[in-house]
């Protein structure tokens, strides 16, 4: 599988643009789309700037006028039925969050764009990868700052994890939650297994040499439960579970490397290393084998999109590139979108095509 480079421009602090204010002024920020997620950057937002952070908040657009008007009530904020008119009421608007529906990322971004704006698009970043090139084709014709969410490289056990790596070769993740009824526009593999992907991918730089993948519909019309298995350039392995209808929430990844383990918990923001030596290690925790070291590496707890939406908008201020910019997003997209065409053929395969509900 090969990714198409592209090269972004980022635009130095001195440039002339509408985001060219003094630092002393607050970076004016918008969230498109206020559904459950988008409700929870407006939120952050809002803390953010309540804790001193350079940021305001001006409005939230939804299509939804009565929802609009509710998070703008609660955040105290100007509530709009359109990124049109969100722009003509507030041309002093510099970044925004793209959370509605994946479908409409690219219409929504690029009209952010095209009048200004800087972006971070919720994840996945489009929902084909045509509609993918364009997003990274337009931030760099109009030289914007676009970074991409996915949160999980904001979590606190992931950052933690960073230093751990050597050669990653075997991954084993799990990401379970229970059935809710928001973001079934798209299957588990793209609603939640993408974060893992991103992981994956960032962790071990290696890019995918043969995918393996089943999936199932159980309480909507798309693929709810999936198991997939990665082989990588590399020569790592990565398995990976994810299901939107289990009676619990697990997020987890444990991987394995040249005399170590290494077991993350997403959700407790927690990491065990393992280590392995031929006369015994130092164990900082109770081992179970004296040639086994046990350490709990140092986590600095934080809400992830805190650490993301910070991220952000420090890139807006500096004009520098983001952590995860949209090339990353159009990575886990590509690795994504060949996993469900392999559970399709699949499917196709042991004749379980027609059990997809419509």
């Amino acid at each position: 599988m090969l990714f198409p480079q592209f090269a972004i421009t980022i635009l130095p602090a001195t440039a002339p643009t509408r985001n060219s204010l003094p630092e002393r002024n607050p970076v004016t920020v918008a969230v498109v789309g206020v559904g459950v997620f988008g409700r929870n950057h407006a939120r952050v937002y809002k803390e953010l700037e309540q804790q001193g952070e350079a940021v305001r908040l001006v409005g939230v657009v939804d299509r939804d006028q009565a929802r609009a008007d509710a998070v703008a009530r609660e955040f105290g904020c100007q509530s709009f039925g359109s990124v049109e008119q969100l722009l003509t009421t507030h041309r002093e608007v510099q970044a925004a969050s793209v959370a509605a529906p994946t479908i409409h990322h690219l219409s929504t971004a690029r009209e952010l764009m095209n009048s200004g704006v800087d972006v971070l698009i919720e994840k996945p970043l489009a929902t084909t990868l045509s509609d993918a090139d364009e997003l990274v084709a337009l931030a760099s014709k109009h030289r914007r700052i676009a970074q991409v969410g996915h949160l999980e490289r904001f979590n606190p056990a992931v950052r933690a994890a960073l230093p751990i790596l050597t050669k990653p070769m075997f991954f084993e993740v799990h990401r379970l939650s229970v059935f809710t009824p928001r973001s079934l526009d798209v299957d588990v593999v793209l609603d939640l297994m993408i974060h893992d992907l991103d992981i994956v991918l960032a962790f071990t730089h290696s890019r995918v040499k043969e995918v393996r993948a089943v999936g199932l519909p159980i309480l909507s019309g798309k693929v709810d439960i999936a198991n997939v298995r990665l082989e990588l350039e590399s020569g790592c392995i990565a398995n990976f579970t994810a299901s939107r209808v289990s009676t619990e929430r697990v997020r987890k990844l444990r991987f394995f490397q040249p005399r170590q383990y290494i077991s993350l918990d997403y959700g407790r923001q927690e990491v065990l290393v393992f280590t392995v030596g031929e006369d015994g290690v130092p164990s900082e925790l109770p081992s179970p084998n004296p040639h086994i070291g046990v350490s709990k590496p140092p986590v600095a707890s934080e809400e992830p999109l805190h650490a993301e939406l910070k991220s952000f908008l420090e890139a807006v201020r500096d004009r520098s590139q983001p952590l995860v910019p949209l090339e990353d997003g159009r990575r886990a997209l590509a690795v994504a979108l060949d996993i469900v065409a392999a559970m399709r053929e699949h499917a196709t395969k042991i004749n379980l095509a027609g059990m997809a509900r419509t």
